[in-house]
């Protein structure tokens, strides 16, 4: 066995051992009976879309409180359209492999963790009582042609895009006692779980870049900056606005324009972005398309 080999392998077995050791089924650790508690935000205040912008110091409390309960719900609907797209990237990426090998009996296990991640946001989603948030037809057909035309490095840079900058959102989110206790369940069982994807992607990203041929390196610099922006504009349904009293156009814009909301969503992405950057990724074209999705900043 060769040493990248040996080193996918030896991941994998470590890996294996710590989802053995934790891993959670959701249905069984949350009290999903239990009822909201009053006064308590759905998600953190400084990570809501219109945190900060003049429309924000318009509302009212209760009107700021609503909006964290279905911005919660909309991340979590998107959430699950994330985990299907990864859970088919990750089954395709085994396709031709030894399904006795480590690597591909890890791949599995996370198949089964994402599985069980896109039935907790299903639930927390009725739970809420809000619509079931999607994203927009065009990112629905722009999310089926990049999955399809995805190349292997692809796969993982799509995985590490859509599970990096949440992962940021809810590191935050679990210890803030200000935020409902169920949600703070549902992102400590997602944050220990990722952790273990995260790695599994970085590693085997780092792998697939450095034996790439160039023609499918350059075709994933751009096919991810362009998931980049599709993932980082799909978060908050503009259905959210309108379902808390807001103008959807007014509102977008403000979000838009909110220096805040653009440092958020830069922060969410800069561990991600600097180790595209440092791999190879983000280069020539690609950057000025990273940097119109708002996940980097732009040139001084």
């Amino acid at each position: 066995m060769d040493a990248t080999l040996t080193d996918r392998e030896k991941t994998a077995e470590r890996l294996l051992a710590a989802s053995a050791k934790h891993s959670f089924d959701p249905d069984k650790e949350l009290d999903w009976d239990a009822p909201f508690e009053e006064g308590r935000w759905f998600w953190p205040p400084e990570l809501l879309s219109l945190y900060d912008t003049p429309l924000w110091r318009r509302m009212g409390d209760e009107q700021r409180m609503e909006l964290s309960r279905h911005e919660a719900a909309s991340l979590c609907a998107i959430g699950v359209w994330f985990e299907t797209i990864l859970m088919q990237l990750l089954l395709r990426h085994t396709y031709d492999l030894d399904p006795t090998s480590g690597h591909v009996r890890y791949a599995l296990t996370e198949i089964a963790d994402e599985c069980r991640h896109s039935k907790m946001f299903a639930r927390a989603v009725t739970k809420m009582g809000t619509p079931a948030y999607r994203p927009s037809r065009l990112d629905r057909q722009l999310g089926r042609i990049l999955k399809t035309v995805s190349t292997t490095p692809g796969s993982f840079t799509g995985t590490l895009l859509a599970e990096e900058i949440l992962d940021w959102m809810q590191r935050l989110t679990f210890p803030d006692e200000r935020v409902q206790t169920l949600t703070r369940g549902i992102t400590r069982i997602h944050v220990v779980e990722e952790a273990r994807h995260i790695r599994y992607a970085r590693e085997e990203l780092r792998r697939q870049m450095a034996t790439a041929p160039r023609w499918e390196i350059e075709f994933t610099r751009l096919t991810s900056a362009q998931a980049a922006r599709v993932i980082s504009r799909s978060l908050i349904s503009p259905r959210v606005y309108a379902e808390v009293g807001l103008d959807p156009k007014e509102a977008v814009a403000a979000a838009l324009a909110s220096p805040h909301r653009q440092d958020v969503m830069r922060q969410s992405a800069k561990r991600l972005t600097d180790f595209f950057d440092e791999i190879g990724l983000i280069r020539g074209p690609s950057r000025r398309v990273w940097r119109a999705s708002g996940l980097m900043p732009l040139p001084a």
